[in-house]
């Protein structure tokens, strides 16, 4: 209480009891791909002709190179296409026209060879500064931080390449020198935080951010062979991820994190997940193309040990002749923190379109990424409370497999979603958790993320209850805030009922929380919600009618 010294009149500013619980975000995705350290350079061959019919070899058009901490090993052919940004400004300066880098001489307009060596260098140039514009000088300042990088490995502990080695911490002049190159190397992360590190979450909000950190559509893999698991190493991988960021912007999606790993067997590592847990934004995660069954475990343990976020699965690529059943679709187990989709779908790839001029253009893609632009554009349009279906993937051409509603009939029990063409459309023609039937009351992909958003919510808006006295006062002001927020979650449509006493009960009082329980500094609220859930199964009785009888 405020003190009182003089006589007057005092006028005090008395907070709300109300303290109200904002609903916290629910399509914030995150995408863990495989992004191999190498480097790309496009050969641009001047003579050739996409018109000609012949059996000639396509030309190899490249793309955006990947970003890198390491340099390529010293004789592999990456490593030669990097010696090539290098050495491509001289090679140019040769070939142009000295007033003007950009134009060939009169030299070398004369003879057709030099103008293709011309161009090629032109390009490689180009690359290099389109995606690392700072480091436009030739690759120097990244020669350098390699450099330091291989110093300080020699000079750190094997164990903890963070800490110097032993030996570094008995020789004075060592360590000064280790200290030293470590803050070159942050100041270089620092300036150029554009370089993706591995199992570093990047945030992008467009398309154009996952291209400055992790490479536009690349020739890495451009196709993927039916069978089931994908290669365990790079191949392939990259496209996916791009492919499947693409996707998700494409279909509404408006921010996601994004983590590169260097390969598969490292997700299979329970703890490579790690650095998502403190990201609270994140409430969808997702490895387009990746459908090794270790890997989406962990994928689903991950969503259920942090309780806020859901999983979007991929199933595997089948051919022709194997049967659509559970058993060949469905490698996961029933759980209600995720969501499985099957088939995969084709979509428009500008570099096979380059490569391949006489083609399509159309590459097979995982679905994941458009699937999860989708939970965001439904969220952002409808609400977290309406399911995820019957809305159609932008971008997606065809479908790897066409499901008829007799195939769907069996798989759809189990929890696998399937992606369909209705009425001349691919769309979303599932919403269950995977399992099915088996999750009971939270078989429905909207069932489960409602209650996610809710705990989340009520969790964020609460915060403020830690320390209070725990007595009848705060009782009633935790009932007045969480049915204040109940009420507008109502209101919204995402809870059934026509008054909100219908819809949900809030219940904090003697009965909840016992003088044992007070004693130990708990107090406990009890919530009942009736979530809607998706009109699933539509029926239209028909009959015939006489018409009304004649009088």
């Amino acid at each position: 209480m405020p003190e009182y010294l003089s006589p007057g009149v005092y006028v005090e500013e008395i907070p709300s009891a109300i303290k109200p619980i904002a609903g916290v975000s629910t399509s914030t995705a995150c995408f863990i791909g495989l992004v191999p350290p190498k480097i790309e350079i496009p050969f641009v061959n001047p003579s050739y002709d996409p018109t000609d019919k012949s059996d000639k070899p396509a030309p190899p058009y490249l793309t955006r190179p990947f970003p890198f901490r390491e340099l390529p090993a010293e004789g592999s052919a990456e490593r030669s296409a990097f010696d090539t940004f290098k050495a491509a400004p001289d090679k140019l300066k040769a070939l142009a026209r000295p007033d003007n880098p950009n134009l060939p001489s009169e030299a070398t307009q004369k003879d057709p060879k030099q103008v293709a060596e011309f161009l090629q260098q032109r390009s490689a140039i180009a690359l290099f500064k389109g995606t690392y514009p700072e480091l436009a000088d030739g690759g120097t300042a990244l020669d350098a931080f390699q450099k330091n990088q291989d110093a300080l490995g020699k000079l750190a502990d094997a164990n903890k390449p963070d800490h110097p080695s032993e030996d570094t911490r008995k020789n004075p002049t060592n360590l000064a020198q280790f200290r030293d190159l470590k803050k070159k190397i942050s100041r270089f992360k620092d300036q150029y935080p554009d370089i993706a590190d591995v199992r570093e979450p990047i945030l992008c909000t467009t398309f154009s951010d996952f291209q400055r950190n992790f490479g536009d559509f690349s020739t890495d893999g451009l196709s993927v062979e039916p069978g089931g698991d994908l290669p365990a190493d790079k191949t392939g991988m990259q496209n996916q991820l791009a492919h499947a960021v693409f996707g998700f912007f494409n279909n509404g999606g408006t921010r996601c994190y994004v983590m590169r790993v260097d390969s598969v067997e490292a997700l299979r590592d329970p703890l490579s997940l790690t650095p998502l847990e403190a990201i609270d934004e994140i409430s969808l995660v997702a490895a387009p193309g990746i459908v090794d069954p270790i890997v989406q475990d962990n994928i689903v343990t991950h969503c259920q040990n942090m309780s806020d976020r859901f999983a979007i699965l991929d199933a595997p690529v089948l051919d022709e002749a194997t049967p659509l059943t559970k058993e060949n679709i469905k490698n996961v187990g029933n759980t209600d923190y995720g969501a499985l989709y099957f088939p995969w779908i084709w979509v428009f790839d500008p570099v096979t379109q380059m490569m391949h001029p006489d083609g399509n253009g159309e590459i097979l893609c995982a679905p994941s990424g458009h699937i999860a632009g989708i939970y965001s554009r439904t969220d952002h349009e409808r609400g977290v409370f309406k399911a995820p279906a019957n809305e159609v993937l932008r971008g997606a051409l065809d479908l790897d497999h066409q499901v008829s509603r007799n195939v769907q009939d069996g798989l759809n029990p189990y929890g696998i979603n399937c992606i369909r063409n209705v009425n001349d459309n691919i769309r979303v023609w599932g919403a269950r958790t995977i399992g099915g039937d088996a999750n009971a009351d939270l078989k429905y992909i909207s069932v489960r993320r409602t209650l996610l958003y809710l705990r989340k919510s009520i969790d964020h808006g609460t915060q403020w209850v830690v320390f209070e006295p725990n007595d009848r006062s705060l009782w009633a002001k935790i009932t007045r805030n969480v049915s204040a927020f109940l009420t507008g979650v109502w209101r919204d449509g995402a809870l059934f009922g026509s008054t909100p006493e219908e819809a949900f009960y809030v219940k904090c009082d003697d009965e909840t929380n016992p003088p044992d329980a007070r004693d130990n500094g708990i107090v406990t609220t009890e919530i009942g919600v009736s979530i809607v859930r998706p009109a699933e199964f539509v029926v239209f009785r028909i009959q015939q009618w006489p018409g009304p009888l004649a009088q």
